[in-house]
């Protein structure tokens, strides 16, 4: 990889921006849709760009879980149920990543959150409520394969991710939106270690610009947690609903 030149200035700005980003990914999803093209304008060819965000991303997320378990959210022996088809998936992702072009799946990700900003807005009660209940999906085979397949999509290109991680724990298994926040960055966080490992490896990592966009994303994970904690499932839904539609439009427009 080509090394660019990151000047202090660009490294402010770069965790600034990092700020943001942690907040909305801890808050809803979608940061990474910001920091990625903000990388590729820094000089960062795509797959490097789509590589060096998991820096960030694994250091948000292990504030973030630090930070729920703390508070109570998380408990490491009930909420594990995803973690391993979400690491191994995180495997095949990553390898895929290395050299696909991933504009179509971009545009495929983008009609997928239309549909689910449009069933959160029919349907607020499955994402409201504020018991655990049985979600639709009860086989542990299909919700481990599901699981596996969101690895899959999370290793490769991260963006957007948080959406399905969020719609499969409150719709498929019965989470609050709280809750299934709390759960969504432990398995982010599970199959980042794995992804990242395969592109530093692959020599995909820009390590500096990587570690000044986490500084920023570390502040705005701890921000987000708490700020989340405050909100609540139905004031979350809100924030979740005007993310999916910036992510969406995002991904049609770029």
């Amino acid at each position: 990889m080509a090394a660019i030149d990151f000047t202090w200035t660009q490294a402010l700005m770069t965790a600034a921006l990092g700020v943001l980003c942690g907040l909305l990914n801890v808050l809803a999803a979608g940061g990474s849709l910001i920091a990625v093209p903000f990388l590729i304008f820094l000089g960062l060819p795509a797959n490097v760009a789509n590589a060096t965000n998991r820096v960030a991303i694994l250091l948000q997320n292990i504030v973030s879980t630090g930070t729920y378990k703390h508070e109570k959210m998380l408990d490491f022996k009930t909420d594990s149920f995803a973690l391993l088809p979400l690491a191994l998936g995180g495997v095949v992702g990553a390898i895929l990543a290395v050299d696909i072009d991933e504009q179509l799946l971009r545009k495929v990700i983008g009609v997928i959150l239309v549909v689910m900003f449009f069933l959160m807005m029919q349907n607020p009660a499955s994402w409201e409520h504020t018991a655990h209940k049985q979600g639709l999906i009860t086989n542990k085979w299909v919700r481990r394969v599901i699981y596996f397949a969101l690895g899959v999509y999370g290793g490769f290109i991260q963006m957007g991710i948080g959406f399905f991680l969020l719609a499969m724990l409150v719709l498929g298994q019965g989470f609050n939106l709280l809750k299934a926040n709390a759960v969504k960055v432990l398995c982010i966080l599970t199959f980042t270690i794995v992804a990242l490992a395969i592109f530093s490896s692959n020599g995909l990592v820009a390590w500096h610009v990587g570690l000044a966009l986490a500084c920023g994303n570390m502040v705005g994970a701890w921000l987000g947690v708490k700020y989340s904690m405050r909100l609540g499932s139905r004031r979350m839904r809100y924030v979740l609903l005007a993310a999916l539609a910036i992510a969406a439009t995002y991904l049609f427009l770029s």
